[in-house]
């Protein structure tokens, strides 16, 4: 197991910035040492803020174009790996607009933009937003790989210390940590002979691990003195196949995309659901395709569809993660997608992301090609040809309940 992400949070104006900045750097840098010491590697130290549209002098394309140069040139010289400026909110829809532009601008900072929350609702506007968000950055670069730096955020909340959807709340400085996991699922479902012991093998190791990487944090917390927010044990995969999820849900006895892997997918949800340890973000199955050897080999083979991992969505995970679009994909057609994943993070009370990756002269089918060390190339998902209409299309705001028990 290894750390994925330190992530640092800060808010640039309540703090100076550059004063604040050192203190998050030697934050990390020490952060780092120490759990290393540990016995714990380290792949990354990332940097979030409150949502950007907070510190635009004002909302101009070249207001927003510096802001995002300057605050990346910043993290980068404080030895940031990556930077998330955060989200932009319904409150301000003019702020979605700008995010394909400092995606321009930019190589390493990541933002998002908030479709549903609570308390707020889901708001058909800023979801709509989104898709065009999704849409205009398609073809930023050719591979379509802008979008992997946005997320579409579904009852989000802050401090989740995973990117694209990390961002800050409040003026206390902070820190997460992201785990990266898949292979201590891995090794815990492959030595068990029944369900019961797959599970109980892995909320073990779990423990175990938090047990460790809580002690180092709080005694930092008290260092530093800020607060650690917890951790983010949902088991991030490596594109290798012994530290796949879609291969440790195989190792159940399903198929990704059969019958029979969602109840998979649920026992390992359940496990993590079982673990003792301070939590922060999703801690829950992530499933992001180019991420993910199995998965994206599975959805090479064409067995794996946008409506399998919607399903999982509803057990566990974090959503939509990674997940390779034929290039012509228009907002209209992505809008609805993004929109059943604002529905089920309200209805069933959890966080949801949604990060889709339009992939320029692809069709449904084709093979992608990415040379990124955390990818592994698979095949592209198909998207419906049609959108929605009705009252669907409009641009309302609407509460949506979790389901009660009625036993």
């Amino acid at each position: 197991m290894r750390i994925r992400s330190i992530t640092c949070f800060m808010h640039p104006q309540t703090q100076n910035t550059l004063a604040g900045l050192t203190e998050m750097a030697d934050l990390a840098h020490t952060a780092t040492d120490a759990f290393q010491q540990a016995g714990f590697e380290v792949q990354t130290t990332r940097l979030a803020t409150t949502p950007f549209p907070q510190h635009l002098p004002s909302k101009t394309v070249q207001a927003a174009r510096e802001f995002a140069r300057r605050m990346e040139s910043a993290a980068v010289a404080a030895e940031f790996d990556f930077l998330s400026l955060g989200p932009a909110a319904p409150d301000d829809l003019a702020s979605y607009a700008l995010i394909p532009e400092m995606l321009k601008v930019t190589e390493n900072t990541f933002f998002s933009g908030i479709m549903a929350r609570r308390p707020g609702g889901l708001d058909l506007a800023a979801v709509r937003a989104c898709a065009e968000v999704v849409a205009a950055s398609a073809d930023i670069t050719p591979d379509g790989f802008a979008n992997l730096r946005f997320t579409a955020l579904g009852n989000v909340p802050a401090f989740t210390p995973f990117f694209p959807a990390a961002y800050h709340q409040g003026s206390q400085p902070a820190f997460a940590l992201a785990l990266e996991a898949a292979d201590v699922v891995d090794q815990a479902f492959r030595r068990a002979g029944s369900v019961r012991e797959a599970r109980q093998r892995l909320v073990t190791a779990l423990d175990a691990y938090a047990r460790d990487l809580t002690r180092v944090a709080y005694r930092l917390a008290d260092q530093f003195q800020v607060d650690f927010k917890g951790m983010d044990f949902s088991p991030a995969p490596f594109p290798e196949e012994r530290c796949s999820l879609g291969g440790a849900i195989e190792l159940l006895g399903a198929h990704i995309g059969r019958h029979g892997a969602l109840a998979a997918a649920a026992i390992l949800a359940d496990a993590l659901d079982q673990g003792h340890w301070l939590r922060a973000g999703f801690n829950g199955l992530m499933l992001p395709v180019l991420e993910d050897a199995i998965l994206a080999r599975r959805a090479a083979e064409g067995s794996l569809t946008i409506k399998d991992l919607l399903l999982y969505s509803t057990v566990c995970g974090t959503g939509l993660d990674t997940v390779p679009l034929p290039g012509d994909a228009t907002a209209e057609q992505i809008y609805p997608v993004l929109l059943d994943i604002a529905a089920l993070s309200l209805r069933l009370d959890k966080p949801l992301t949604a990060r889709l990756m339009p992939i320029p002269g692809k069709q449904a089918g084709d093979a992608t090609e990415f040379d990124f060390a955390y990818f592994e190339n698979g095949g592209v998902l198909a998207l419906p040809d049609a959108g929605v209409d009705g009252l669907l299309a409009a641009k309302e705001t609407f509460d949506l309940n979790p389901r009660h028990s009625y036993r």
